[in-house]
Formats: C-alpha cells, sequence, structure tokens
C-alpha cells in the first residue's frame, strides 16, 4: 500500500496526462513520461507511446462528441494514468521507490500543464461539474467541517399565526 503523498502523486501525474492532451505541453510530457514508465528500456519506452498516443486519441475523439462523454472519458483516462502510475510505484523495492517518485514529480513540474484548481487541506477540486443533492430529509455537502445535527423542527407556535 502506497504511503498517501505517492497516491496524490499518482493523482497529479494521471490528471497531467489529461489536462496535456491536444496542447501545446503534450509533446514534451508525453516523452518524458514514456522515459519514466521505461525505465531505459526501449520497448517499454514505445509502448508508452503508443498507449499515450491511445489516450490522446481518444480524448479527441470525446472532445469533439461533447456532453457526458467527454467528461467520462476524461475521468476514465485520468483514472487509468493515475492507477498505471501507483502500480509502478508499488512494485519498485522500497529504496528505489523515493527517487522514482522525485523523478515524476520533476517531470510533472517541468512538462504538466498548470492545474487551474486548487484546494486546502479538506477541500474539493473539480475541472467539471459537480452536482451534490440531498434527498428525503438528508444532508449533502462537499465538504463538512463540523457536527451536523439532523432533527424535525419544533411545530410553530398557533399564536404565532
Amino acid at each position: 500500500m502506497l504511503e498517501q503523498a505517492l497516491v496524490a502523486l499518482a493523482g497529479m501525474g494521471g490528471a497531467a496526462v489529461v489536462q496535456a492532451a491536444g496542447t501545446d505541453a503534450w509533446t514534451g510530457l508525453r516523452q518524458a513520461l514514456a522515459q519514466w514508465f521505461g525505465r531505459g528500456d526501449e520497448e517499454s519506452r514505445r509502448a508508452e507511446l503508443e498507449r499515450l498516443d491511445r489516450t490522446a486519441a481518444e480524448l479527441a475523439v470525446a472532445r469533439e462528441d461533447g456532453g457526458t462523454t467527454s467528461e467520462h472519458t476524461r475521468v476514465e483516462h485520468e483514472a487509468v494514468w493515475r492507477f498505471r502510475i501507483e502500480d509502478l510505484l508499488e512494485g519498485l523495492p522500497e529504496d528505489e521507490r523515493d527517487a522514482v517518485a522525485e523523478a515524476l514529480r520533476g517531470l510533472l513540474r517541468h512538462h504538466a500543464p498548470p492545474g487551474p484548481v486548487t484546494t486546502g487541506t479538506g477541500g474539493i477540486a473539480a475541472q467539471g461539474d459537480v452536482r451534490i443533492r440531498a434527498d428525503r430529509g438528508s444532508v449533502a455537502a462537499g465538504v463538512v467541517n463540523g457536527d451536523v445535527n439532523l432533527s424535525v423542527p419544533p411545530a410553530p407556535d398557533p399564536t404565532q399565526g
């Protein structure tokens, strides 16, 4: 099981792939990420380039279609790349993991497009629509910082009209 900081790093990597696809940042990120995944093996590097190209092509088609297809495809590919990064990091011996994670941080700093949304601890960041809905007397919230108490309100005083 990866520590939380590495899971967050993997999430940043997945988001960077999706955000960069189809932009000026794509070529640099694509090359750097394929090199990072390949870890010196040319065949693995080429396989990663093909995977990244398929991702970019699917995202381009989804953008053209628009609507929920685009959002679904974006979320799907972000998760795929996040999990791929997590798997690579998790499969490394502990003594190598920090150096490989630092290399990923560096390539993301250098090649990833800047993220438009940031949040502090306990916040929510979203690049699309967020729908939060309460139903049947429940409570719905993006973030709750404190207690939530549900109770039936008292009946109004009949003398108050």
